[in-house]
């Protein structure tokens, strides 16, 4: 063995860097998209731990039938509705209810979406066709209208809610795991995995969706917000939660009723709304840039 292949035998041993350990440098280097986590993750916080810290209860009344400026002296931080109940309170257990909305009805949206988008992407011909015509169907749907419909002829219930919105989201996130499906399908594992003779079933859980998750992770963090905007959005006309529960779109919705009177009624729940609507946005596109394949040329 010459002195060189002795150096490079004994030399100290490289290892190469996963894709997700690249991704994780990115996202970590996008200051705005770390932001935005700390932010989100400081809003989840506040809205499922602060209020059980000995705050006053959502349904505690004041001086009945007033509502007051927010007051340090008084401990009423964003002020009291017109029911003289701790608007501070209320903001934070409505996020309880609007980040479940989102979140809940964004994991429904998701379960059917990928397991439509990927079965349809791998099998291919007129059964992708057949599953695909149905998805532009219901996209020529108004899914407001659809949503609205649902919660009419079923009533008015969190559960429901969930489930609505959920199954309207999951159109766009089944056409975009289609068709990284469709491109992953010609590829050479996949190709061993036929030759080998695994069902489609497995192909489909155990390879063809591990290898979409980028894509996935991405729109997911993007569906969030769109799912709580449109909670909001049925709050707002009275179709979304009910009373005596609460949530960000009904204390918007409060809010305006009374805007001229309390102004502070709509401005600070708005305000966690629309941080948390810029948080997710921002944390999305950050997930976006840091799963780019591209990126990693740079």
């Amino acid at each position: 063995m010459t002195a060189t292949n002795l150096a490079v035998a004994s030399g100290p041993e490289i290892r190469g860097r996963s894709l997700w350990a690249d991704a994780r440098t990115r996202f970590f280097r996008n200051k705005a998209a770390v932001t935005s986590l700390v932010i989100f993750v400081l809003i989840v916080f506040a809205c499922y731990v602060v209020p059980y810290l000995g705050l006053r209860a959502p349904d505690d009344l004041g001086n009945y039938e007033s509502w007051g400026a927010p007051d340090l002296e008084s401990g009423y931080l964003l002020g009291t509705d017109a029911n003289g109940r701790d608007l501070f309170v209320r903001t934070l257990y409505g996020g309880q209810i609007s980040l479940l909305v989102g979140f809940t009805a964004t994991m429904v949206s998701l379960v059917i979406g990928v397991i439509w988008g990927a079965t349809a992407g791998f099998i291919g011909g007129r059964v992708d066709g057949f599953m695909m015509r149905i998805v532009d169907i219901l996209y020529s749907m108004p899914f407001i209208f659809f949503v609205i419909l649902l919660m009419v002829f079923f009533g008015r219930n969190i559960i429901l809610l969930f489930v609505a919105i959920g199954a309207v989201e999951w159109l766009t996130m089944a056409r975009i795991v289609r068709g990284q499906v469709m491109s992953l399908r010609r590829q050479e594992f996949i190709e061993a995995c036929l030759s080998l003779g695994l069902s489609r079933r497995r192909i489909i859980l155990r390879h063809m969706i591990p290898n979409v998750l980028g894509p996935i992770a991405v729109y997911t963090t993007l569906t969030i917000p769109a799912v709580m905007l449109l909670e909001a959005f049925l709050s707002f006309l009275g179709l979304g939660v009910q009373p005596p529960m609460s949530s960000w779109g009904l204390l918007i919705k409060e809010g305006a009723e009374m805007m001229e009177e309390a102004p502070w009624l709509l401005i600070y729940p708005g305000l966690l709304f629309s941080l948390t609507l810029f948080s997710l946005n921002f944390l999305g596109d950050g997930l976006r840039d840091a799963l780019d394949p591209k990126a990693s040329k740079d």
